[in-house]
């Protein structure tokens, strides 16, 4: 996981991620995996995992990129249903520390 501030003063968030099972193979199953950030006022839904092949690779590698104009204080990785979810469900796979 990576934050920087671009020359625009946004934040580029990137994250790589290894060996992250797919998520139907989760229990309970799911359909997709959604990164949120946290920030001093709210928790945001900011994307998807994405991959070249399906949702994830055969070697269980992924990423995700995106700018954000606030900084994050933390970021978290919830499976879920749908993607288009606006609070993130209880089911948290990955989270980062307060930045």
């Amino acid at each position: 996981m990576k934050v920087k501030k671009d020359n625009n003063n946004n934040y580029a968030i990137q994250i790589e991620l290894v060996n992250l099972a797919e998520p139907d193979r989760l229990e309970p199953a799911k359909k997709t995996y959604v990164v949120w950030m946290e920030t001093d006022r709210e928790v945001k839904n900011i994307g998807q995992i994405n991959s070249s092949t399906s949702l994830l690779s055969k070697r269980l590698k992924a990423a995700f990129e995106t700018v954000s104009p606030v900084k994050p204080t933390k970021i978290f990785i919830t499976a879920e249903d749908d993607a288009t979810i606006q609070y993130p469900g209880s089911q948290v796979v990955l989270s980062t520390n307060r930045f």
